[in-house]
């Protein structure tokens, strides 16, 4: 059987006990974590922020300290940063590009009766 290790808040992983914290490296650092809160007034999570944590639960915790100190936030989602993949800015071109062939997902392609207010 193998020992998990579960960490707390202000706990700081020490290898053992041998290691001073001078002494850390990017191995045995936390990971990254990116936060996303949703406020009471907003129907979708925004990115706010990344912190260091040992764990997902820990993040929750860290986040709920660092980001909704004033009780703005309903939910909070973290995610380890190594998970987010993303498009290259230098790739925007080809990668948009098929985008411009249909005009008809264009809004000004629909002519819109004046019933119709805010759109």
């Amino acid at each position: 059987m193998f020992a998990i290790n579960k960490y707390y808040y202000g706990d700081i992983p020490d290898g053992g006990g041998n290691t001073s914290n001078a002494q850390f490296s990017a191995e045995n650092e936390w990971p990254l974590w990116e936060v996303f809160i949703r406020h009471k007034q907003g129907l979708d999570h925004k990115h706010v922020g990344s912190l260091h944590a040992a764990d997902a639960n820990m993040a929750i915790e860290n986040a709920r300290d660092v980001y909704t100190r004033r009780m703005e936030g309903v939910s909070i989602w973290v995610v380890e940063s190594k998970n987010i993949h993303a498009s290259q800015p230098e790739d925007a071109g080809s990668f948009y590009d098929p985008a411009q062939d249909k005009i008809y997902r264009h809004p000004t392609f629909y002519d819109l009766p004046d019933e119709v207010k805010h759109m």
